[in-house]
């Protein structure tokens, strides 16, 4: 007896341990492919797709630069209801027509299952929780000034900040971010290696001025950097 219950309790351990794995390996293929399609979506690899999704993304921001978001969810929702509306009474005509009764014709996209599993849900708290508590410890250091250099390279970032934001708002930094997010992979892709030399370039020109600066320090404080 004490033999066949713990081999129940094996095996009850082993389900339990392979629909985990089952669980956190789907949950692993899924966020890979929203990766892949988003970077076929960056690299044009559907022209298409990637037209579709730029064109609208740019409508949106545009419309929110001009208009309130409230606004602008509202017409997004009614010419969503628009167009599956006029197509749902169409093909309800096309069905009364012919006589056939195929049902709803979004009938594939309600049986689908867009529901989060509390797995899921917990993972990607987890995973925001642990970008959050190092958003916290970044900023407590350089706020407080633990090391001078990195504190200096944030005021330095934010006084050309107040720059931009005196020439941009923030729509129009969206905007512009949403036509880097789209063109910036596929001109680098097409130039990478000239793109690389003056990166290269740069970054050594900016390390040669941080090590003057910290050469320039009171008391020779010196930035160490931890590997």
């Amino acid at each position: 007896m004490a033999e066949s219950s713990v081999q129940s309790d094996n095996i009850s351990s082993s389900h339990a341990s392979s629909s985990s794995s089952s669980s956190s390996s789907s949950s692993s293929s899924s966020l890979r492919n929203s990766v892949l399609s988003a970077l076929q979506l960056v690299y044009w690899r559907e022209p298409k797709k990637s037209a579709a999704a730029f064109g609208l993304s740019l409508l949106v921001l545009f419309s929110l630069a001009t208009l309130s978001v409230i606004n602008v969810v509202s017409y997004l929702l009614l010419a969503c209801l628009c167009v599956t509306i006029t197509f749902r009474v169409y093909k309800s005509v096309i069905q009364a027509v012919q006589k056939s009764d195929e049902g709803n014709p979004f009938q594939y996209l309600l049986d689908r299952d867009l529901s989060v599993s509390p797995e899921d849900f917990r993972r990607s708290i987890d995973r925001a929780l642990v970008h959050f508590n190092y958003f916290i410890t970044q900023s407590r250091r350089l706020l407080l000034v633990e090391d001078l250099v990195d504190s200096l390279k944030l005021a330095g970032a934010m006084w050309f900040m107040t720059y931009v934001g005196a020439v941009f708002n923030g729509i129009t930094i969206l905007i512009l971010a949403d036509i880097m997010f789209f063109t910036t992979p596929l001109v680098y892709q097409k130039k990478k290696t000239q793109i690389d030399r003056y990166i290269e370039l740069v970054r050594s020109k900016v390390e040669d001025t941080v090590e003057k600066l910290q050469d320039k320090l009171p008391g020779a404080i010196k930035h160490s950097k931890t590997e």
